[in-house]
Order: C-alpha cells, then structure tokens, then sequence
C-alpha cells in the first residue's frame, strides 16, 4: 500500500469517514462522509480540483499558453509532433522543424513528452544526434513533445491549496556520494535501497540513456570509482519520483513567493497545484522568476517522507481536503 493511501485512510479516520479501497492495486478508492456524502480518487487525484482545469494542467503546452496570456513568465518553447498527427493538424511541426527551433535557441535545451508525469524522459539536449534520438524515444509513447530554452536556477515546487502555501521545497536532481571504494552502479544501487528505506517506492533504471550520458559528460561510467565525498550528479531533471531529494524552504519562502503560487493556481482554476518554478532564491523578494509548469495532482509521497515536519503538513492537508470535500455543494 502507498504512503498517500496510508495517509488518507487516516484522515478519513480522523473525521468518521468510511473508505472503501479496490483490494488488488490499491490505487482506486471511495468514500462515504458521516453526512452521507461520496466521493472517489485516483492515485494522487481527489475531486478537489475541476475536471476541465485538470483536464488542461496535464497538457502543458495549452498550460502555457494561458499562462503567458496571464501575464506569467512561462518558458520559452514549442510542440513538435509524430508525422502522422502532423497530416491532421492545420500547424503542422514535424520532428526536422524541432530540430530547426532548437538550433535557433541554441543548445543545450530540454525535450520533454507533451503530456507524461513524473519526468519521464525530460532531458537535457547538447547537439542535433541527442536530438533526434530523445524524440524517437518520445514519440515511441507519446504523440508529441516540447522543445523548451534551457534556464539556469534552482528548482523549486510550492504547494498550494485554497490560496494557502502548505509547502514549498527546492527540488535536486538524483545524485551519489563517492566512498572512494564503490563504483557508481553500486552508489546507486546503494542510493536506491536507502530510499526505499526511507519510504520513497523509487526504482533507478542503471541502463537509463539520461544516466550514461550524464556519466559520460563528466568523463565517468557506471565502473568508475568515485573519490571521498565527491557528489555525482545523474540526472538533469529534479523530479523526486526519479530519485530527486528535497529541501524544505516552506518556512522561508518569501510573501512574494507565496502570492504568485496561489495567484497561478487560482488563474488556473485550480484549488489545489503544485507550481513549479526556477529562480535564484525564493526566500527573497521576486527578481526574476521562470514558470516551468502546473501539476494539479501533486504527488507528496516523497516530500512526506523528508522528516516529522513534512508528514504532517501532508497529513494536515489531506486533512483539509477531506473535510472540504464533506462540506462541498456539489457532492450529493
């Protein structure tokens, strides 16, 4: 069973709700309120947020677009398309036209799949040979993709419900420490067994292409013997579902910060979200600012693991989310 699954049956509890959970995946789940109200979720999806607002969060190219008309500073960026769905679109951007926009931004610049989570096979593009396999990669699953301006900073996610900041954290992408001993395939799977430890279901791929590469730019390998205390980075993406840690800033974040997560999440239509965002440092007033992009089913799993601080606000907010939806006109 999930961490959130464990986390909601225990709010559920809290307020005499019944949750009923589908036994073999434990994914899918319903629950009845002591007023007799029902509701279901998916995973990390709740009712709590509207279908069309979801609907359109998961596309990140229309999130974008709107998002710039707001007068956001979104990323610089363009959507590419499979040669099929290219002959029945009016706009037709084929991989060769990708490749073209690139260029003109200049390397590196990032590619990620036009509606995948958790940073599925987000990379990082130094030059046109990278290029053309990450698309191929891509749209082996996926109908298209977004070729984006890659932009220096630290990545960070604020948490937003009801206009209210519950947490804000900057995101670091997968790394291992040198022992001066061990190889780096025996770093990560040692990095791998401590997450999992600490609660974090997190499966490392050794033969992930983003890893060798990332390896290879720093003149190292899989075999290579990592000195003492030297850290390795293995991925560019920071997600925490690809082994990215988390550090808290949610009692530091500027009054700045906090206003243009809950103004982007209200703008969006959205009660709940999770933003995400580049910037130098957010414990200071804003100076500059880069919108990656909306998630409007955060998954806090790994965040809630990072200390007694963190699974409390998670539970607190899950909390909240329940006693919300108990108390919602629109569930009969």
């Amino acid at each position: 069973m999930s961490l959130l699954i464990s986390i909601l049956q225990k709010a559920a509890s809290k307020i005499n709700a019944e949750l009923l959970l589908e036994p073999e995946y434990k994914l899918v789940g319903h629950i009845t309120f002591k007023n007799g109200k029902k509701t279901v979720f998916s995973g990390t999806r709740l009712n709590v947020n509207g279908y069309g607002s979801s609907d359109l969060a998961r596309d990140k190219h229309y999130t974008k677009y709107f998002l710039k008309q707001f007068g956001y500073k979104i990323t610089e960026g363009q959507t590419f398309f499979h040669e099929k769905l290219c002959a029945s679109l009016t706009a037709s951007r084929n991989v060769d036209d990708g490749l073209s926009y690139a260029q003109n931004l200049g390397f590196p610049v990032i590619m990620k799949p036009l509606n995948l989570r958790q940073g599925v096979l987000v990379t990082k593009i130094y030059n046109s040979t990278q290029y053309y396999e990450v698309a191929g990669k891509i749209l082996e699953i996926n109908p298209g993709f977004i070729v984006e301006r890659f932009y220096s900073g630290n990545d960070y996610r604020i948490l937003v419900f009801d206009n209210e900041v519950i947490a804000a954290y900057q995101r670091i992408p997968f790394f291992v420490v040198g022992n001066g001993e061990d190889t780096v395939e025996q770093l990560i799977q040692a990095k791998q067994a401590y997450l999992i430890q600490q609660g974090r279901k997190v499966k490392i791929n050794l033969f992930d292409f983003r890893i060798a590469e990332k390896l290879q730019r720093q003149n190292l390998s899989l075999q290579s013997i990592i000195p003492q205390n030297t850290t390795v980075f293995l991925l560019d993406n920071a997600n925490l579902s690809a082994g990215g840690e988390a550090v808290d800033f949610t009692e530091q974040i500027h009054p700045n910060f906090q206003k243009l997560a809950v103004n982007i999440t209200k703008d969006m239509g959205l009660r709940l979200a999770g933003v995400d965002i580049i910037s130098n440092d957010i414990t200071q007033p804003i100076l500059d600012y880069t919108l990656i992009e909306v998630n409007s089913a955060p998954s806090l799993s790994h965040y809630a693991t990072g200390g007694d601080k963190q699974m409390q606000r998670v539970e607190d907010l899950y909390l909240k989310i329940l006693q919300s939806l108990e108390n919602s006109p629109i569930l009969s």
